[in-house]
């Protein structure tokens, strides 16, 4: 696991600006994988990036990928040929390498195109747990369910419909297994909200 992979995609406080001209800086909520993933206007897709160029055609100074789409995991049923992002982190943007395979969970935007920034999630598809690429197609079971991060002790839940996100608590990001990796917050036959794992079947308690 790259440390560093794990914090761009679930945009863990993530400050990422430039000095210059005052400060500018894209700013980022924690969120969990999943909580993205439920949001309407994103798309989720395997694509390797297969090359990179300015977007010649926007006002914005985009770059845009060339990528080869390989599977649909949410979205419109179209084959993308293009994911944009920023022109820099300032600007929400990432950096993406040519011939590798990635998990993205960008945003469709009015013209059709997809977009994916900093504060959105994109990761390595050989980064990923095997237990998390098993829930992405649970992530869908989930959205009723709201996930609450809890950044220190005691962390209550005020909901049955609740899942507690534990991984910012002391001692969890070295030696637990992370939440974001390897669960999925999902309803289960009890009508209640709990982290499932991909080698548990809803309604019995995750092995943590």
């Amino acid at each position: 696991m790259i440390w560093k992979n794990f914090v761009v995609p679930v945009a863990l406080l993530c400050l990422w600006g430039l000095q210059k001209e005052g400060v500018q800086a894209c700013t980022c909520l924690p969120m969990h994988p999943q909580e993205l993933y439920c949001q309407r206007d994103v798309v989720v897709i395997k694509a390797r990036v297969v090359g990179v160029m300015p977007d010649t055609q926007g006002e914005s100074g985009s770059i845009k990928y060339a990528i080869w789409h390989l599977k649909t995991f949410k979205g419109v049923e179209k084959l993308f040929g293009a994911i944009y992002t920023g022109p820099n982190s300032a600007a929400c943007g990432i950096t993406l390498t040519k011939g590798v395979v990635y998990l993205f969970m960008g945003r469709l935007q009015f013209d059709g195109t997809l977009h994916v920034s900093l504060c959105d999630f994109y990761q390595p598809w050989d980064a990923l747990s095997d237990a998390q690429k098993k829930v992405l197609d649970r992530y869908g079971e989930g959205c009723e369910c709201t996930i609450t991060p809890c950044f220190s002790f005691p962390c209550c839940m005020t909901s049955l419909m609740e899942c507690l996100w534990t991984d910012f608590l002391p001692g969890k990001l070295r030696n637990g297994v992370l939440q974001a990796q390897n669960f999925a917050c999902i309803k289960s036959s009890n009508g209640c909200c709990e982290w499932y794992r991909g080698d548990v079947r809803p309604g019995k308690p995750p092995r943590h």
